[in-house]
């Protein structure tokens, strides 16, 4: 199985002096699904951050097929077009139709033609199934159609590795569930990605693998079983918390 990603003694220090990210470590293989939880402020998010390069680590290294991306010499937009990205957010353009959304960087990063960029476009929708909203506009969408568009989004780019970040959180509950059959799907595929979620049920059940953040370190991790079998206080005690919300 053929590495994509390595994560090597990542730290992340904020101004103020806040130590968000310490020291973590990590592989991810090819067409692996792996699951980062953990509770507000343990650094999930900001691991994410720093592997697509929209905030720089302050020490370690990022490699995508054993290249260092963490560099000044790495062409930022090449590195993003290899690692899909979606936000809790969605952060789509309001004012373009939904297939404009998609094809904008397929144009303007990939150099594609508006009709092999319309294409490809089409073709995404279609396996986030929605197609029949392509010339919608954002505001006139649900929030988990809103997610499935922005996940359409960073596919066309046909990206080594996807990352979501919390792609649940800012949804209603009835919208979370067909945002995370189109995640099950793609992991079904074979697409390689990280997801840093809440939904310890969707970690269990999809990840082949689990990260257990906690005060900026990974606190334990291995199969996807250690939800139900945890070997530290820490993750049985995370856990149980996420249990007396439910």
């Amino acid at each position: 199985m053929s590495n994509v990603l390595t994560v090597v003694d990542m730290h992340k220090t904020y101004a103020g002096g806040v130590h968000a990210v310490r020291g973590v470590s990590f592989d991810v293989n090819q067409g692996e699904s792996v699951a980062i939880i953990g509770s507000s402020g343990s650094g999930k998010s900001t691991v994410l951050r720093c592997i697509n390069r929209l905030i720089e680590p302050t020490e370690g290294e990022v490699r995508l097929r054993g290249n260092l991306i963490n560099t000044p010499s790495a062409d930022i937009n090449d590195v993003r077009s290899r690692i899909g990205m979606v936000f809790q957010s969605f952060e789509l353009f309001s004012h373009l139709r939904v297939i404009d959304n998609i094809t904008l960087g397929l144009r303007h990063v990939k150099k594609m033609s508006k009709r092999e960029a319309e294409n490809e476009a089409l073709e995404v929708l279609e396996k986030v199934d929605m197609l029949d909203r392509k010339d919608a506009f954002p505001g006139n969408l649900s929030g988990g159609q809103k997610q499935r568009v922005a996940i359409a989004r960073a596919l066309a780019m046909k990206p080594e590795v996807m990352l979501f970040d919390e792609p649940t959180s800012a949804l209603d509950p009835e919208l979370i569930g067909s945002v995370l059959k189109t995640i099950r799907g793609l992991a079904d595929e074979g697409m390689t990605m990280i997801v840093v979620t809440h939904e310890i049920g969707f970690a269990r059940d999809v990840a082949d693998r689990v990260i257990y953040m906690d005060n900026g370190v990974i606190a334990e991790s291995g199969e996807s079983s250690i939800i139900d079998n945890p070997k530290t206080d820490r993750l049985k005690k995370f856990l149980s918390s996420i249990t007396e919300e439910d």
